[in-house]
């Protein structure tokens, strides 16, 4: 079990491999991830350029387009593993979109943020995978329930308040810039980055299953959504403590 629904052990046990020689490799999967990066970096560098440009109504365009499209492919992928080849490409390409877009509003207002959020994100990301390959954090049965019963509870939280905002309700505290909102945003950044953790597990275990080839990409896949979420609450925490 693990916090992230795309990353999920009842994805890797339904694959099956066509021919047994064919499976997929951590290696694999890094390299897959590398890809989609680099794909989202050149994507949001349109969206960014645009902001900088002062073409703001373009650039909102694509943010909401992208938000909107990479909801919808990150869903088909989950539930069509096996399209993760095309759909993983196409949902990092639109994800950079919107990233490239909410980034850049970030950093009109509060320069210098993104690049700390970058730097963030993938000294956590360097730093757990160091500790999980050293063996300092493993995926236990009690940390795996632990972190998706967390991120259950989390996502829930954020359902509730777009609901809530469509009736001029906000939920108080946590989405300030108060000690409440600094604290929750801190634990949202945890929690977000020990889900990398399961993530990584569940490629290591996938492999020494012998899961089909394109649950490579499925893998990135996976660990960019993590990613994402990481890059976003991270981004969020900054900007409540620039606030303050």
């Amino acid at each position: 079990m693990t916090g992230n629904p795309t990353l999920t052990p009842k994805v890797f046990n339904e694959a099956r491999v066509v021919n047994p020689g064919d499976t997929m490799t951590v290696q694999g999967a890094v390299n897959k991830t590398a890809f989609l990066l680099a794909l989202v970096v050149l994507t949001a560098s349109y969206t960014w350029q645009l902001f900088w440009k002062g073409e703001t109504g373009s650039a909102t365009m694509w943010i909401y387009g992208g938000a909107i499209a990479g909801l919808v492919i990150g869903l088909i992928t989950s539930f069509k593993p096996a399209w993760s080849p095309v759909t993983a490409p196409l949902y990092a390409a639109v994800e950079g979109l919107f990233i490239g877009g909410l980034s850049s509003m970030f950093e009109m207002r509060f320069p210098g943020i993104v690049i700390q959020a970058v730097m963030l994100t993938f000294g956590t990301l360097a730093a757990l995978l160091a500790c999980y390959t050293l063996g300092l954090i493993r995926a236990t049965g009690a940390f795996r329930r632990g972190v998706f019963a967390a991120t259950g509870a989390i996502a829930l939280l954020y359902a509730v308040s777009w609901i809530l905002s469509f009736f001029h309700i906000q939920i108080p505290g946590i989405f300030g810039n108060g000690p409440v909102g600094i604290i929750f945003s801190l634990v949202v950044v945890i929690i977000a980055a020990m889900n990398l953790v399961l993530d990584f597990d569940m490629i290591e275990s996938g492999a020494q299953q012998g899961a089909p080839k394109y649950m490579e990409w499925y893998s990135g896949f996976g660990l960019l959504v993590t990613l994402v979420w990481l890059y976003l609450e991270i981004l969020r925490l900054l900007s409540k403590l620039n606030r303050r």
